[in-house]
């Protein structure tokens, strides 16, 4: 049963496994001498069985050699099938139950000190380098790192692991600044994500498999990758590599990952190789939050829980992991995981129970044979659940930031989910999984009319899904089809009384109508209820514009230029609205900004000349207006300007800038012309 009013907190059985950063840790231990470089590999979306010595069906040369010299866990588990959860739980040391991050797209919390801030405060040179915006800085992954290089090639959400590679090396040839110091560097390499396309010769000699192409050829660029960090950082060296999750592959009914806890997207790769590991393997369950203690204890800043000093014969830990996604987006059951040993043990409204080394494929469940052990059972019901009433994951995303998102498979809900104990388990559900995905993509690319008639399709599958009803609603009032989708929101309140989600879009709805003036009150409460909700300050932004209620607009607008980053099209218009006002410095520092992003792109010149002028910053306005004149060398308006500061710099030239004012002028033009007693002065 849902656990409807569970607080997301710590307690009894957890403290440990969720809090485990927090904890008073032993006496650091004295620091090896030197301390070692660190070199870090995530590879995202990698399954156990795709890599290593007992690889099915590929070959991984490069990670077999560091396996060959390391200690490779052959029972470790991701935490969560999402990247940015996952690296979080790797940074942090904490499950996600404990740093709060349960979906990509959100922000990694300023109060968790992550693994690479406290090794720079330590003297250790910092430098990452991601494939995927999925880990862009703007979530908070990059904390502690000098060097954070998450540029993707333009157009793309992502990169190859041939040109993540290269900027490592890069990096690595380069002289180190600051002196010699031991380098913590991490690479995330995201190839054998889908859609799957491995370059040549992957492709055609994996071409009943491009997911294993993929790994193949991110294999090859690893073995470059470690060779250079073991040539260039400073020595003894490091090495871990690990996955933040695997590939469903279609086990389970699960062809991708994010919505369910079965081994192919939970059991990962984990290898560590460097001072104090005996070459070997293990058979312990291992959670990857455990990257982070190893990480410092490499760096003698504590061995607590370090993968350094795994014993074969201890007392196995439990090892836990979530799948909130489904929940979160749709209100069906939430999912834990708990293993321990050879058991383990999922909770989504029912109990299933795996023997993981007998039945790696998970066909058998044990449970109709009695219960797993009671830790096991302890630990699934301690387990905290997140609320869903806080805002959708992508709500503080731009247009085009969502697009990214959307072009790697990662679409959230939009709206809060209605949540009932007798929500379907995810497990049972499979069949929607492609749908759910096709409808996001071509929601988020705005493909409204292709998106309506899946929308529907959902509804009658999922009668309670809130996120599909309002999705639908939005379609078809997008279109102008305003009959259909005021019989989209009645299905949405029927879903959901009373829900804030259904106020506030509904209010969007209206303000696109000829009955926009009903939208005003409806965005007014949403805003009052939750101020930094977004859609509702967009919307009612939108609205104070036009009621010609300007300062209240830009009071509006700059709420939600604090919450995210605004596009340059909104800084125009923000730019716009405050010169209309006279807002001279909000209006310089809109305009900056929006020529910042567009680069040679920029056309505001002349506005951007007009405010600086405005401002008496003369120099930079005779610059502004001199790139607008470049542009547009007739421009009236850019002319007059010009013939301005000229008098206002005591230019030799100023009264030929003044008669090329009067031969270019138009009506408006001339009439300022004839009105300004500034040429009179002109020498």
């Amino acid at each position: 049963m849902v656990r409807m009013n569970r607080i997301v907190q710590v307690t009894g059985l957890l403290v440990p496994a969720l809090l485990c950063a927090a904890c008073a840790s032993p006496e650091p231990t004295p620091p090896p001498t030197p301390r070692p470089s660190i070199l870090v590999i995530t590879l995202d979306t990698t399954r156990a069985d795709a890599v290593g010595p007992e690889a099915r069906g590929v070959k991984t040369p490069s990670i077999d050699a560091v396996a060959a010299r390391g200690l490779r866990f052959r029972q470790a588990y991701a935490s969560v099938p999402e990247t940015l959860p996952a690296h979080t739980t790797m940074w942090t040391g904490l499950y996600p139950a404990g740093h709060g991050v349960h979906e990509n797209a959100r922000s990694v919390p300023a109060r968790h000190e992550l693994a690479a801030q406290k090794l720079a405060a330590a003297g250790y040179r910092t430098a990452a380098f991601v494939s995927s915006f999925v880990l862009a800085r703007r979530f908070g992954i990059a904390r502690g790192f000098e060097v954070y290089d998450d540029e993707m090639p333009k157009g793309s959400a992502e990169r190859s692991a041939r040109d993540t590679t290269e900027r490592a090396l890069a990096a690595l040839e380069a002289p180190p600044a600051g002196g010699v110091r031991p380098l913590l560097m991490w690479v995330h390499y995201f190839d054998p994500h889908a859609p799957y396309a491995p370059p040549e010769p992957w492709k055609s000699r994996y071409a009943e498999s491009p997911y294993l192409g993929e790994v193949a050829a991110m294999d090859e660029q690893i073995g470059r990758l470690v060779a250079a960090f073991e040539r260039h950082a400073p020595g003894p060296h490091a090495v871990l590599i690990v996955a933040d999750h695997g590939e469903g592959l279609g086990e389970h009914g699960e062809a991708t990952h994010g919505h369910l806890l079965y081994q192919g997207t939970m059991h990962v790769p984990l290898i560590v190789a460097g001072p104090g590991v005996a070459p070997g393997t293990s058979d312990v369950p291992i959670s990857q939050r455990r990257v982070y203690h190893t990480v410092l204890d490499w760096a003698g800043l504590g061995s607590q829980d370090s993968l350094r000093s795994v014993a074969a014969n201890a007392t196995p830990e439990v090892v836990l992991g979530e799948a909130m996604k489904p929940f979160l987006a749709y209100g069906w059951q939430p999912q834990v995981m708990a293993v321990a040993g050879r058991s383990k043990a999922i909770l989504a409204g029912r109990i299933e129970h795996y023997d993981v080394i007998a039945d790696p494929g998970e066909t058998r469940d044990l449970a109709a044979q009695g219960p797993p052990d009671r830790r096991l059972r302890d630990a699934l019901r301690e387990y905290p659940v997140p609320s869903p009433d806080g805002p959708p994951a992508q709500e503080a995303l731009g247009e085009e930031e969502r697009r990214q998102l959307a072009s790697l498979g990662y679409v959230a809900s939009g709206a809060a989910p209605v949540v009932r104990p007798d929500a379907p388990r995810p497990a049972d559900r499979t069949a929607l999984f492609a749908l759910m995905e096709q409808t996001s993509d071509l929601f988020v690319r705005g493909e409204y009319r292709k998106v309506i008639p899946l929308l529907q399709r959902m509804l009658r599958e999922d009668p309670h899904n809130l996120d599909a009803a309002l999705r639908l609603a939005t379609a078809h009032s997008t279109l102008g089809q305003e009959a259909e989708a005021e019989a989209a929101f009645a299905k949405a309140r029927e879903i959901a009384p009373g829900s804030a989600d259904v106020r506030t879009y509904l209010g969007l709805h209206y303000a696109r109508t000829r009955d926009w003036r009903r939208a005003v009150a409806l965005l007014e409460r949403s805003v009052a209820e939750a101020p930094d909700r977004l859609p509702a300050l967009e919307g009612l932004a939108a609205l104070r514009e036009r009621e010609e209620r300007w300062p209240e607009a830009i009071e509006l607008r700059q709420r939600i230029h604090a919450l995210r980053e605004p596009s340059a099209a909104e800084l125009l218009q923000q730019g716009a609205l405050a010169m209309r006002v006279g807002r001279t410095e909000l209006a310089i520092e809109a305009l900056q900004g929006a020529r910042a992003k567009q680069g040679e792109a920029f056309a505001h010149d002349l506005e951007l000349g007009v405010v600086y002028l405005a401002a008496r910053r003369l120099a930079e306005a005779r610059e502004s207006i001199d790139r607008a004149l470049a542009r547009r060398p007739g421009d009236p308006m850019a002319l007059f300007k010009r013939a301005q500061l000229a008098v206002l710099l005591d230019e030799p030239d100023q009264r030929q800038r003044i008669e090329a004012a009067r031969r270019g002028a138009d009506p408006h033009v001339r009439d300022l012309i004839a009105r300004e007693r500034l040429f009179e002065r002109a020498r």
